[in-house]
Order: C-alpha cells, then sequence, then structure tokens
C-alpha cells in the first residue's frame, strides 16, 4: 500500500516536572497567571506528527512518503529518516526558516503544558500533494495529520478529487479550525482519528453529534490512554480494545502517532480488524518505546 503522510515536522523539546501543574494554580487568579515550573529533566527529539508516523511505518516495514516542510537545519533529520526508510523527495526545505519548534513539560500526573512555533510549517500549503502522487504513481491512502490549516484543507481536497482514501487526524489544530474547516477535514474520510478530548471538541468544532459523525466517514478510531482504543462505526456496536499491560509508564509524547503507525500498516498488511488493533496496541506500547526513543527519537505533537 502507497501511504502518504501529511502534517508537521518538528524538533521537539521535552521537559519533565516533578510535581503537578494544579498545584500551582491557584482557582481565583486563574485570569492572571504567571508560572515558572522548574523541570528535572530535557529530552531534545526529532518530531512531528507527520514524520513521527512514517518514521513508524518504515520501522515496520513500509516505504512512506513524507510530505511536509520543513527548514533550513533539516538536512540531518532528513538523512536519518531516509535512513530509517522513509522517502523525503516531496519535503519542502525552506531557504530562510526553521524547522518547526515544540516545546512541551509533563508533570508526574502526565499532563502537559506545550508551546509550538510553526516555522517552515507555514510553506506547507504551497506543497502540491498531486504533484507528489504522479511523482510515484498515486497513493493509495493519504493521512492528513496536524499542520498548517490551509495545507491540512489543500491536502484533503487534493485527495478526495483524485479519489484515494483519507484518514483525517486533525489533533491538536482542532483549535485552529473553525466550524466549516472542521466539517471539510472530517466529511467522507475514510478514518478518523481522535484522543477523548478531541471527539469532544471536533462534535464541538462541527455541530455534529457523535452519530451524525459516524454517518459522514468510514471508521472513528478514539484512543482513550491506559484505557486502550475504541473502534465505532455507523450501525454498527463500538469496539473497545485494552492497552497492552506494562510495568512501566515512559512519557506519554508520541504515543498517538504511534498508534496510527502500527494501525496504518495492519491496513495495508490486510490483516483481519482485531488482529489490527492488538497489533497497533502492542506497537504503541512496546516497539516505539523501544525502537524510537533509543535513537534520539521521534516525538508528539505538531
Amino acid at each position: 500500500m502507497r501511504i502518504a503522510v501529511t502534517g508537521s515536522i518538528a524538533t521537539d523539546h521535552l521537559m519533565s516536572f516533578p510535581g503537578r501543574f494544579t498545584d500551582q494554580l491557584i482557582a481565583d487568579r486563574l485570569e492572571q497567571v504567571s508560572l515558572s515550573f522548574l523541570a528535572d529533566r530535557l529530552d531534545v527529539r526529532r518530531g512531528g506528527v507527520a514524520a513521527n508516523i512514517a518514521f513508524g511505518l518504515a520501522r515496520l516495514g513500509l516505504t512512506p512518503r513524507l510530505i511536509g516542510a520543513a527548514g533550513v537545519d533539516f538536512a540531518e533529520y532528513g538523512a536519518w529518516l531516509r535512513a530509517a526508510g522513509v522517502d523525503t523527495d516531496s519535503v519542502r526545505i525552506s531557504e530562510t526558516l526553521h524547522t518547526a519548534r515544540f516545546v512541551c513539560t509533563t508533570d508526574e500526573a502526565q499532563n502537559q503544558i506545550a508551546t509550538f512555533y510553526a516555522g517552515a510549517m507555514a510553506d506547507a500549503a504551497k506543497i502540491d500533494l498531486a504533484a507528489a502522487a504522479d511523482r510515484c504513481g498515486g497513493f493509495d491512502l493519504v493521512l492528513v495529520g496536524a499542520d498548517a490549516p490551509e495545507a491540512m484543507l489543500r491536502h484533503t481536497e487534493t485527495a478526495r478529487r483524485a479519489g484515494t482514501r483519507l484518514a483525517a487526524d486533525p489533533s491538536q489544530q482542532l483549535a485552529r479550525l473553525d466550524d466549516a474547516q472542521a466539517r471539510r477535514l472530517v466529511d467522507r474520510a475514510h478514518l478518523l482519528f481522535t484522543n477523548e478530548y478531541e471527539s469532544a471538541l471536533l462534535r464541538e468544532r462541527t455541530g455534529w453529534s457523535e452519530r451524525e459523525i459516524l454517518q459522514r466517514v468510514g471508521t472513528w478510531i478514539t484512543t482513550r490512554g491506559a484505557d486502550g482504543v475504541s473502534l465505532a462505526r455507523c450501525g454498527r456496536p463500538r469496539l473497545d480494545v485494552p492497552a497492552v499491560p506494562t510495568a512501566k509508564i515512559a512519557d506519554p509524547t508520541g504515543v498517538g502517532d504511534a498508534f496510527r503507525s502500527g494501525f496504518l500498516a495492519g491496513l495495508s498488511w490486510d490483516w483481519p480488524r482485531k488482529g489490527r488493533r492488538s497489533s497497533a496496541a502492542h506497537w504503541r506500547r512496546s516497539s516505539w518505546r523501544r525502537s524510537v526513543r533509543r535513537s534520539t527519537s521521534c516525538s508528539r505533537r505538531i
């Protein structure tokens, strides 16, 4: 299966705070917040949702085509991705801007506070998905991940015009989208990926109920953290798959992207759906931590 993964390419600065953010907040002073958290660990990793998912697919033996915008500092990152098996020929390189930056602090309760600088991602809407498809004989599936909103909309419309199956994964960019944009990204998607919070935000943004969304998509996949994942289709009972047990909970950054890699790999292998969920969950829990974090890993978010 020829899979194109569109979305952000970023460098992630991930910090750990040995406490709880909520302990530092004063209920009647939330309109004037000025806080600094002393982190006890910093990891600088290669990340961005599209790069993460493409890397995971490549580690599972596929050759995904990465489609996104990167900056003048992308040479080493690009070489690392190509060595892993990712096709980066369709990455747009800015001559003046740096690759996007994601700065995230995680507390001991796995809550996160993050800031994202778009950098070269601002040029993502200039990428021609149709031209990228022509260069490789077309795509069987296009995942539209978090990116510059204009790029997400353009890639979605291009895939629809070509009759290519679409996987909608708006994730954290839902907060940036207006009602009409959110509907355009989701409507007629073959697959829809969200987490629990994003599923509620999606209903709010689109103005559609859960049933109305299911009437417009093929399969809605919702990740639920330690509770596993749910798959829903219109007119069918919801399938809940538990997470694979683990003795140690690692940094949650990147696990959503790892799950998507496992799920799409199972789809490309035409595995039965039950087995595919197990593969995706196992990759999310085990392979990602073992294979990716060992080597200046990819990580989440946009």
